[in-house]
Parts: structure tokens; C-alpha cells; sequence
């Protein structure tokens, strides 16, 4: 069976999703926020163990024009519910609306909910209510300029949650946006790997676990585990693939904090996610860092807080990261600031500048890249 499928992510990581997608074979469509595929029930597992950078992978079950509630329950009402939701599914719908005449999104929810019911009642002959009490199918009703999308999510908790990190440091980046990070770099596992204000470690593990080619889904569960529609043994096929894909590559990664505590936790965290000797974390200020080794990455995501005590801190690491940098001209550095003036303090103009948002927060990549040795 052939599904529209579509993955969503981070504003401004649109195309690194499409990028991994059409890296796997599949052929995209790209819209704010979503990359739209084809795929059958392994492609639903495989882009839910393999994806990176994405949220999340629903199932399209219809599109339709909704100008009125008339139109939405008849639209929601011709989808054969049956071949999807068992008689005691527990659907719970989430709504939005966006820029579109049916704006009441707890009505819009509420309409979606009571056409479901009435489809899946019809069909299985129920007189009363149905009772909710088996797996859980997500379900999701997004008006956008009027046109109704119908989903299921197929991932549950967001592809971020990977499963290995267990201790956190103060504002830590989420997995897949620091994986989209390193994709969005020029880093192979061949060069050196240098991470300045680690943290918790992640953006370090996720270079690893590129590095390594291990499946970043690999061990965690997903909510279509559970659909009736899908046979078990698929998730089951796609890890021992994944395992299987696995390589012994050796890394040069290393992750350096001023914060000797944040260190202990990434070495936690990196143990968890099978990749503990492929990174060097170590004690060091950005200040105290030198290395004979080039042609390397550096990806830093500096702490940054709005209070001025922060700014100031935060502008003084700045200068520190630039004064440090531009004595290894043959690396490139890939900075993630909120703090628009980065380069100022930093010293040098950058050669390309990314808006991303990590959450609601607007930061900029500052991208300088190097001018690589030839050995």
C-alpha cells in the first residue's frame, strides 16, 4: 500500500530534510516546515528509524476544501476510517487552523472527532459510544487557506527523543537540531570534529552517530509499533538493517567545556548512545584550545542569555572563539548565536548566514568557512 507521507522539522531545515530523504531514494515536495514523499509501510518505518534532522512522519489521508463545518464533516466522513482504526482505537485529534474561514479550532477538532465516529460506528455496527480503550492512533485536522489535511502520526513522541540522553545541561539543543547542524556543515568522518561548548554533549554524539552511520531511531519505540495496518515484524526488519549498517569507522570528534561537570554528562550521555570512544570530551576554555590538526569543523553553540551580565559574557566568549579561530585558517566554523552582532565581537564578517529558530528563539548560523590545506 502506497501512502503520502510528510515530514516536518524545524523552520529552516526544510532542505536538510529533503536532502536525507532524496539521499534515501525517495522523490520530494517541499512546502514551510514539511517535506511531502511516497512510501509504503517499511518506508514509514525506515524514514522514522534513519531521519536526522525531521520532527516527525505523518500519513496523509485526505486533502480536501473545507469552506464550511458542512464541508469538513463530509470530507473527514469519506475516509474509510475502518481500514486504519480498529473498533477500539483511541484517536485523539488535534486541530489548527491557519488563515482559512473555519477558524474555531476547538469546532474545527470537535467536527473531525464526531465524523470519525460516525464512519467507524456505521461500520462496525456500534449503537453506543465507542469505548477508546486499545493502542493509540494520533490523529491530526490542519486548515491551511481552507484546505483540509488529514493525518495520522506515525512517530508519537518527537524524532528527537532518541533515547541516549539521559542528564541535560541549562538550554540544551534537541537532537535533531543539532544533527541538522552537522549536515548542514561540509564535515566528513575523515576530518577532525571540534565542538567548543559541548554541554550535555549532543551535538558531538550526533556527529558521532553520522560518522559511525548508526540509525539515530535505532532504539527508540515509535506509535506506529502499535497500527493494526502495519505488520510488527517491519520495525523489526528495518533495526537489524540499521545494526547491520553499522561501521567501525574511526573518529577524530572531540568536545570541549569550561564546566568540568557538563563533561561527566556528556560521557553519560555518549555512553548511551554507543559512541563513548568515538569522542575525546575534555575540560578546556575556548580561550585554552590549540590543535596541529586541520582541515577540520568546528560547530559551537555558545551560551546566550538575554540579561546583560549574560550578553556581556556571552559577547566576551565571542571575541575569545575569534581571536582563537582565525589561527587555524584551515577549518571551518559554524556558529549558533541569538545574538545578532555575533560578528562584531567576533571580529570577522562571515562568509554565509543561516536564520534558524531553536524553538521560538531566532538565532543565526554564522558560517566562516576555511581554506583547506593540501597535504
Amino acid at each position: 500500500m502506497k501512502y503520502q507521507l510528510v515530514a516536518t522539522m524545524a523552520a529552516g531545515f526544510e532542505s536538510v530534510t529533503a536532502h536525507e530523504l532524496q539521499d534515501m531514494g525517495y522523490t520530494t515536495r517541499t512546502e514551510n516546515g514539511k517535506v511531502y514523499f511516497e512510501g509504503d509501510e517499511r518506508d514509514i518505518a525506515y524514514t522514522n528509524v534513519w531521519l536526522r534532522s525531521a520532527d516527525r512522519i505523518k500519513i496523509i489521508l485526505a486533502q480536501f476544501k473545507a469552506l464550511t463545518f458542512d464541508d469538513l464533516f463530509e470530507g473527514v466522513k469519506a475516509i474509510p476510517w475502518a481500514d486504519y482504526l480498529p473498533m477500539d482505537a483511541q484517536f485523539p485529534v488535534a486541530g489548527r487552523a491557519v488563515r482559512s474561514k473555519l477558524h474555531s479550532e476547538p469546532d474545527v477538532q470537535a467536527i473531525t472527532k464526531k465524523a470519525i465516529v460516525d464512519s467507524l460506528s456505521t461500520t462496525y455496527h456500534r449503537h453506543s459510544r465507542l469505548p477508546e480503550t486499545g493502542d493509540k492512533y494520533p490523529l491530526e485536522v490542519s486548515i491551511l487557506k481552507d484546505i483540509a489535511t488529514i493525518t495520522i502520526d506515525s512517530t508519537g513522541s518527537s524524532l528527537f527523543k532518541r533515547g541516549y540522553r539521559v542528564a541535560k545541561g541549562p538550554a540544551p539543543l534537541k537532537e535533531n537540531f543539532a544533527a541538522a547542524l552537522v549536515l548542514l556543515t561540509n564535515w566528513h568522518p575523515d576530518m577532525p570534529f571540534y565542538d567548543p561548548t559541548t554541554g550535555s554533549g549532543t551535538i558531538a554524539i550526533e556527529a558521532a552517530l553520522i560518522g559511525r552511520n548508526i540509525a539515530p531511531g535505532i532504539k527508540r519505540e515509535f506509535a506506529f509499533s502499535n497500527f493494526q495496518f502495519m505488520k510488527p515484524s517491519i520495525l523489526e526488519d528495518v533495526r537489524a538493517d540499521a545494526h547491520a549498517k553499522i561501521n567501525d569507522r574511526e573518529l577524530t570528534i572531540i568536545g570541549g567545556d569550561i564546566n568540568q561537570e557538563m563533561i561527566e554528562i556528556a560521557n553519560v550521555n555518549a555512553q548511551n548512545a554507543g559512541v563513548l570512544h568515538d569522542i575525546h570530551f575534555r575540560q578546556v576554555a575556548v580561550k585554552d584550545f590549540h590543535t596541529d590538526l586541520e582541515n577540520g569543523v568546528i560547530i559551537a553553540n555558545p551560551p546566550y542569555g538575554k540579561r546583560m551580565n549574560d550578553v556581556e559574557v556571552a559577547r566576551r566568549l565571542a571575541t575569545e572563539m575569534g581571536d582563537v579561530y582565525r589561527t587555524m585558517p584551515t577549518w571551518s566554523k559554524y556558529i549558533l548565536t541569538g545574538d545578532l552582532e555575533f560578528e562584531r565581537y567576533y571580529g570577522q564578517k562571515a562568509t554565509k548566514r543561516r536564520k534558524l529558530y531553536n524553538g521560538a528563539i531566532r538565532t543565526d548560523l554564522f558560517q566562516y568557512w576555511g581554506k583547506r590545506a593540501h597535504k
